[in-house]
């Protein structure tokens, strides 16, 4: 399963960024438009899924991921699937597929879709998306897709549809050993033992190279084996279970079968041998149950009456301890003690369906566990468990953090309260229109100097004390005698006014362009001082009112959260008493085949008793 639910999920990325099913080196990488798609993306590929859904789902609440609508939406639909919820899955799937991805990923992601729902149960649905395939899918998924249908068939109990679709598989593989073997099954169950005996005939006597295929095998024996003893075939039997593996999963079984094949042929002694060792496995088997009573029934037959009882009263004594333990495991079970030891022990670092048992928790239910887990119903059911358990948890969490989220607002508020009067008056301290008038005014001014070409006003200090003083010296009463003297004066003050009028006029338009630049970015600054203020007084108009609706958010929050609380509370118990009528009912029905068996061999004991009697009354007499 974890297989082909991260197979969709690939293919729902690979349709995210519309390239093609099949592999190509040349694959570009994802581009990410969306700051808040990329921190979903992070978190996915951590594998961390449920932070990765509820920050996507808040990103898409907000309208936060905008270039990455479908992607989120089929990413979505991915990780919901690896929680299990195949509905919402499902719906995502079937809104989004049908126009806007190639048609390879769209046809791969029918075919995962179809597996999920015939996983689930929901059959129909299985056979609507293997029906919207519209193009050929890869050689190993149109074997797979194939296989898939003929399953569906054979769970619909439409026998003569499975058998038609497998009846012409061509070749070798390890696909066309499961089309044989469920072609077998389905040959049996529509009455056609005859071409189902050859069929498992065939597959029981395959060389297999790998575990796989092992199994395969040992299950076409097992079945074939099981078919000769109930069409009267003892002799026939045994030849394709003794080919079943002694340590395989299905060795018990073809033990108990070879055991009572030789029985029918009343060779007792033979049969004993597979049954004495079945005895010392695993009791809670059973094929091992049913050993236990086997033995002595043999031993009857060869008239160790004696032997018969003591195998008897041992039977009898193990299911009566078993029975006792079942009893036990069956009251923790219903206390909860059990799901609460196993969430204890077991760290919750991942959740969904890539969850894997690693190791049973302890206590003496632990055993029971593998017989439960072997059940696909039970299996969904504890994941489902965990991840409300999770939930819980993460409610938890949150529930805690809002008081927290509560004392920032706080404290940011009465920060903001405190800095308002200082900032409102540093606010009306900068006349910030007086500004803008001086501005204007000098703007004026400049034209002023510039159409009068008055190159005097825009001299330096020393430019414009040097000019002072040059004037002042021409204006001299001393210079306007009638001397040499005062000529050669006049004719240097001249030369110094031209020079200095020369440096003024050669720099002017330099400082004319100078100062009309830093007018300039004055003003653009007094712009973006005009736009701050009033970005500052429209922040200090909405902060009140953003402090209302996050104080609205953050105290509405811990009831909303309580509400989830006891919504995942409540279904954690419906799961609980869902799993615990699972595993209660499967242990009341191996307690219960416990009883059947010891009451069976109560009675056997009673009649090698009353034999027993018998024949020691009737002794004397003769």
């Amino acid at each position: 399963m974890r297989a082909f639910s991260q197979a969709l999920i690939v293919a729902a990325l690979a349709s995210c960024l519309a390239v093609s099913a099949v592999a190509k080196d040349d694959r570009e990488p994802v581009v990410v438009k969306d700051p808040h798609y990329g921190e979903v993306l992070f978190h996915f590929y951590k594998e961390d899924y449920f932070p990765a859904i509820v920050r996507l789902l808040a990103a898409q609440e907000s309208s936060k991921v905008e270039n990455h609508v479908d992607e989120s939406e089929l990413l979505l639909g991915g990780m919901y699937l690896s929680y299990g919820h195949h509905l919402e899955a499902s719906g995502i799937f079937e809104r989004l597929l049908a126009d806007n991805v190639d048609q390879d990923v769209r046809d791969r992601t029918w075919f995962f879709l179809a597996k999920i729902w015939q996983q689930r149960g929901y059959l129909e649905k299985a056979q609507q998306a293997l029906g919207n395939i519209e193009g050929k899918l890869p050689k190993n998924l149109e074997r797979e897709a194939k296989l898939l249908e003929a399953q569906l068939f054979i769970d619909g109990n439409d026998y003569d549809q499975a058998i038609a679709l497998l009846a012409d598989w061509k070749g070798k593989t390890e696909w066309s050993r499961y089309a044989q073997f469920n072609l077998g099954v389905a040959m049996v169950r529509s009455g056609r033992t005859e071409e189902a005996r050859k069929i498992l005939a065939d597959l029981g006597d395959i060389d297999p190279w790998n575990e796989e295929l092992t199994s395969i095998r040992d299950k076409a024996n097992l079945a074939l084996g099981y078919a000769l003893l109930q069409d009267g075939q003892p002799l026939a039997a045994k030849s394709p279970l003794n080919r079943v593996r002694l340590e395989g999963p299905f060795s018990n079984k073809a033990l108990l079968g070879v055991g009572w094949a030789d029985a029918e042929l009343e060779n007792y002694e033979r049969a004993l041998v597979p049954w004495m060792e079945l005895r010392g496995r695993d009791l809670l088997d059973s094929a091992v149950q049913e050993s236990m009573l086997a033995i002595p029934y043999a031993l009857a037959k060869l008239d160790a009456v004696s032997q018969a009882a003591d195998h008897y009263l041992n039977a009898i004594e193990a299911f009566y301890e078993e029975t006792n333990r079942i009893d036990n495991t069956i009251e923790s079970i219903e206390s909860g003690a059990f799901f609460d030891e196993f969430l204890t022990e077991d760290p919750l670092d991942s959740t969904g369906w890539y969850w894997q048992l690693e190791a049973l928790p302890g206590g003496p239910e632990a055993r029971y566990l593998f017989h439960l887990l072997a059940t696909h119903e039970f299996q969904e059911g504890l994941k489902n468990y965990r991840d409300l358990h999770y939930l819980y948890r993460n409610l938890d969490t949150w529930q805690q953090n809002v008081d927290v989220y509560a004392n920032m607002l706080e404290t940011r508020q009465l920060a903001f309260e405190q800095r308002l009067p200082r900032v409102q008056a540093a606010l009306d301290r900068a006349d910030i229109d007086a500004l803008v008038d001086r501005k204007l005014e000098f703007d004026s001014i400049l034209n002023d100097i510039e159409e009068s070409n008055d190159w005097l006003a825009l001299a330096t200090r020393e430019q414009f004390d040097m000019w002072g003083e040059v004037t002042g010296l021409e204006s001299s009463p001393a210079l306007g005698a009638n001397i040499p003297e005062a000529e050669e004066v006049r004719q240097k003050i001249k030369l110094i006014k031209g020079v200095l009028q020369w440096e003024l006029e050669k720099e002017f338009k330099d400082r004319l362009w100078r100062i009309r630049r830093s007018l300039r970015q004055t003003g653009e600054a007094l712009l973006e001082t005009q736009r701050a203020r009033r970005q500052v007084d429209e922040s200090i108009r909405l902060e009140p009112i953003a402090f209302e609706t996050l104080g609205d958010d953050v105290y509405t929050l811990a009831p909303r959260i309580e509400a989830m609380k006891m919504r995942v509370g409540d279904s954690m118990a419906s799961q609980r008493a869902f799993l615990q009528r699972i595993a209660v009912g499967e242990l009341s029905a191996q307690k219960q085949r416990l009883d059947t068996y010891t009451i069976q061999a109560r009675f056997a004991l009673a009649s090698i008793y009353d034999i027993a009697a018998t024949a020691s009354v009737g002794e004397p007499g003769e």
